[in-house]
């Protein structure tokens, strides 16, 4: 069985750094490991309003125009041009990765089937749980599932990081779905970098830190940690920006609120830690409960979408109902009462990603890649 070599791949993404947000992360490093493997990827992804450095990627970054979205300033929607087709052509590209498409991942997607290449598209963003958290409307959302499938259906396979999403998709008429997860980095996200200075910082009376990582907006239900903000003997710690900060700092007076952090820093921030919450219930996947898990940290997480994959419960972390604070905040609760339960959880869930590299789940993609050009490669998995 023959691994996939020199191929050239163009990823059309809806989002990219300097972005800080699931899909972006994922783009880094797949395309990074398609480098390594040496392949020969393309981004291509919306231009920023913020200074960019795209000379520093080991890959061409194209830009094309875009805008901002409406009530989300931060995030820009890629716009239709010329250069996507100019840039693909240019490149050589054998197949289209369309990653979390909704703008120019559509866009993309007519491109690639004017110029008759194969393409895989990656779900990533829940739109139409969106529209139902922004309360937008049930004509929205089933325009939302009418868009996607219009999408997703013109690609050769559509990659899902979950199960429960898997089936979401293949209930809304979503064809030819294949399970795809994520990797996470191991050494970057990893117990030892535990900062006992950082963590007099965050609780100088010495509290057990709960903590979470995110986006601060709306279907993020940061708003849930009141509950766990007022347990005794416990600081919460959120680590994040977005357009519900202000909000939460009021709502969460207590909290220690640690902005924006990247790399190292944030990397040491987890692993300084003691319990790691989750609280969105829209989640596809659910990344930052990996790399809380690869830094050896038991988890408090929804029983819904990607949650349900990566938590097993009593044994990594342990799964509540989603928007209910009362359990959330039970659960945090027993962890914060018991250091060796922390203890075994957390180990637990640490060995439990160890064989979740970010170039293993680039060899899964290759498979998907290989499939669809019609190559033998590495085998993947399709949703049950």
């Amino acid at each position: 069985m023959a691994i996939l070599e020199d191929m050239r791949i163009a990823i059309i993404t809806e989002s990219f750094p300097p972005d800080v947000n699931g899909v972006a992360h994922c783009v880094v490093r797949v395309a990074e490991n398609l480098v390594r493997k040496g392949h020969h990827p393309l981004v291509i992804a919306p231009e920023s309003s913020r200074a960019v450095a795209d000379d520093e990627f080991p890959y061409p970054v194209e830009r094309v125009p875009s805008v901002p979205l409406p009530g989300y300033p931060t995030f820009r929607l890629g716009l239709p041009t010329p250069r996507t087709r100019k840039a693909i052509v240019r490149h050589g590209t054998e197949v289209v990765h369309l990653a979390s498409p909704v703008a120019l991942g559509a866009w993309g997607a007519r491109v690639a089937r004017a110029e008759h290449l194969p393409m895989v598209a990656v779900y990533q963003t829940d739109l139409p749980s969106y529209a139902r958290a922004y309360h937008l409307g049930r004509a929205t959302e089933a325009f939302a599932w009418r868009w996607l499938r219009d999408i997703h259906n013109t690609a050769s396979r559509t990659l899902a990081p979950s199960s429960m999403t898997a089936a979401d998709l293949d209930t809304h008429g979503l064809e030819r779905v294949w399970l795809w997860g994520r990797g996470v980095d191991t050494e970057r996200f990893h117990p030892a970098h535990r900062d006992e200075r950082l963590r007099a910082e965050i609780a100088p009376d010495g509290e057990v830190i709960v903590g979470y990582v995110g986006r601060l907006a709306i279907e993020k239900r940061v708003d849930l940690l009141a509950a766990v903000a007022a347990l005794p003997g416990v600081k919460l710690a959120v680590t994040g920006g977005g357009p519900m900060e202000e909000e939460l700092r009021a709502a969460l007076p207590s909290a220690a609120f640690l902005g924006m952090r990247y790399g190292p820093d944030l990397a040491r921030i987890y692993a300084s830690l003691d319990v790691f919450v989750h609280t969105g219930p829209f989640d596809t996947f659910g990344q930052t409960i990996q790399e809380a898990s690869a830094s050896g940290l038991p988890v408090v997480a929804p029983a819904s979408g990607g949650p349900l994959d990566l938590v097993d419960d009593g044994t990594t972390g342990h799964l509540v109902s989603p928007g209910d604070p009362g359990e959330l905040a039970a659960a945090v609760g027993r962890l914060a009462a018991s250091p060796a339960l922390r203890e075994r959880l957390g180990a637990a869930a640490r060995r439990r990603v160890l064989t979740r590299t970010w170039s293993a789940l680039t060899d899964e993609l290759l498979g998907h890649y290989a499939a669809v050009t019609g190559t033998d490669a590495v085998p993947a998995r399709l949703a049950a």
